[in-house]
């Protein structure tokens, strides 16, 4: 049992890591009717802090090389901490965000780059992938416990007790830290990239910024944006600066002697595969569990604690699948786990499609939800250890911090991107119904389309009845609008689930390179200019 104790305190810090991200899906409506504002505000809160995570990931991985994982693992615990603690007494929405997606997210960079490491450097051959099996176990852990905890007490407590317990969970994490054996913190080390921080986070930033807000700005034609460029909206623009952002920070890197990511490391055909897989996972995971409690709250008029309900079957299967990874390795090689996951991902977003109707079939949904968890789990169950078991112990630091920055770009494209889908298939759904609607006058088609074209907020059909009781437009046509707007809603649904299938479908092209046997344990290019990995 001592062998394991390491793992309690890793495993630990993973399962607070995923816990308030599935806690704020599930109180959308709550966090919404609390600061005042409109879902795609917190939809842009819940974004910022992926991609805060995403773009200073990297940076973390590095920090560790320098100064020691252990250090900054505890370091990382208590910025952490320091962010909960504002998140559950926010007042505003501003230091909602400041405390979550900023604090908290920068902490989150920290600590799971080193947590990766800590891992791949605490255990060894088959006892690795038991380990890596228990932490993507507790990440499902952590996404089924959350929507359930965090319903219930936003139902009948308040969400802010969840930040408040994650202080306490700090404190004892830091207080089993001993259990984490030290290591050699390396004597000399070379100095940050900022550089390569300030491209790196500027070029990711506005990749995710411009697709989160497409469906506000508009793609080509401007909707509702701040400005406009020679004309069009300035999405694309800041799509392509962004990318021309990380062309140079490519081209930097190359050229530095001590680089903030070696690209050599890309090389790894086991790595580029396992990367780019747990990029395409978390896109999936988070566009859908950002799309699936709208759909419950906002069309079904569950509470939280009823939509954490309804999320359970995907959490326990995911759990389950996830820490099996061990056992499905000795009759089938990662590759195959992985693809077999991705069918039952691909077939499982298929049967949600069918399941978004005006009336809730809970076990054909709940069924769904299972199917996708299995899916999920499958994934995780080896991604991690393929991507740690690519490269030798000198380059596990850096290869955590590609690890998650992977999982969660993938997570802020995912909320953004299927988001943006969402809204953009609502505005063309809800337009083309009131435009094809016989019982609504020209007078009224043509001020919907105005107020269409504005922008069009996910929110529930009851609200906008009440909002067009108050306006001169006669109760009969008032009723055939909100008729419109409900079949809209579950257009809109459906768009984005199939837009998340057809997603899954692509991650099949990233399989190729996974290990046809077994995860692969040798090392990847030697580090340049020396020293020792510290823990």
């Amino acid at each position: 049992m001592k062998r394991w104790r390491a793992l309690i305190v890793l495993g630990m810090a993973q399962f607070l890591m995923v816990l308030d991200a599935s806690v704020m899906n599930v109180s959308i409506s709550q966090l919404v009717e609390d600061f005042d504002t409109e879902v795609t505000a917190i939809q842009a809160v819940i974004t910022l802090y992926t991609l805060v995570m995403a773009a200073f990931m990297i940076t973390g991985g590095k920090l560790g090389d320098m100064f020691g994982r252990r250090r900054m693992f505890t370091v990382g615990l208590v910025v952490y901490a320091v962010g909960s603690a504002i998140t559950a007494v926010a007042p505003t929405l501003g230091l909602l965000a400041l405390g979550w997606s900023v604090i908290e997210g920068l902490g989150a960079a920290l600590v799971l780059p080193a947590l990766a490491a800590l891992v791949a450097g605490s255990y060894r051959g088959r006892d690795r992938a038991t380990a890596y099996g228990v932490i993507g176990g507790l990440a499902g852990a952590g996404i089924a416990v959350g929507p359930l905890l965090g319903g219930w007490l936003t139902t009948y407590l308040t969400w802010r007790l969840v930040f408040a317990g994650e202080v306490v969970l700090v404190v004892v994490i830091l207080f089993l830290l001993r259990w984490i054996e030290r290591q050699p913190v390396p004597e000399h080390h070379e100095r940050i990239d900022l550089v390569g921080v300030l491209l790196s986070v500027s070029g990711l930033g506005l990749v995710v910024l411009a697709v989160l807000q497409s469906s506000t700005w508009g793609w080509l034609q401007p909707r509702n944006p701040p400005f406009t460029v020679l004309g069009f909206s300035p999405t694309l623009f800041a799509v392509a600066l962004g990318g021309v952002l990380l062309v140079l920070f490519r081209s930097w890197e190359l050229r530095r002697e001590h680089p903030l990511v070696r690209f050599a490391l890309f090389g790894i055909p086991p790595l580029r595969s396992g990367l780019l897989m747990l990029f395409s996972q978390n896109l999936i995971l988070l566009g859908l569990f950002f799309v699936i409690p709208l759909y419950l709250q906002a069309v079904q008029g569950q509470n939280a604690f009823q939509t954490g309900l309804r999320l359970l079957p995907v959490s326990i299967t995911m759990l389950a699948a996830s820490m099996s990874g061990p056992l499905l390795t000795r009759f089938a090689s990662p590759r195959t786990v992985v693809r077999i996951g991705l069918l039952v991902l691909f077939a499982s977003s298929l049967w949600l499609v069918g399941t978004v109707q005006p009336e809730l079939d809970d076990l054909s949904f709940a069924l769904a939800m299972a199917a996708l968890g299995i899916g999920m789990g499958l994934l995780a169950s080896q991604l991690g250890n393929v991507v740690q078991s690519s490269v030798g112990e000198e380059d596990r630091s850096e290869v955590g911090g590609l690890q998650y920055t992977a999982q969660n770009l993938g997570s802020s494209l995912g909320t953004a991107l299927i988001g943006a889908i969402l809204i953009g298939a609502l505005t063309v759904a809800f337009g083309n119904a009131v435009a094809g609607n016989p019982e609504i006058s020209d007078a009224v088609k043509q001020q919907a389309g105005i107020r269409i074209e504005a922008g069009v907020a996910f929110v529930p059909a009851d609200q906008l009845a009440t909002a067009l009781a108050q306006t001169t437009v006669p109760p009969q046509e008032a009723a055939a609008v909100v008729d419109s707007y409900r079949a809209a809603q579950l257009d809109g649904l459906k768009v984005s689930l199939l837009a998340a299938a057809a997603i899954t479908l692509t991650g099949f092209a990233f399989t190729g390179h996974l290990p046809a046997r077994r995860a692969p344990g040798g090392s990847g290019p030697k580090r340049r200019g020396g020293g020792t990995a510290g823990v």
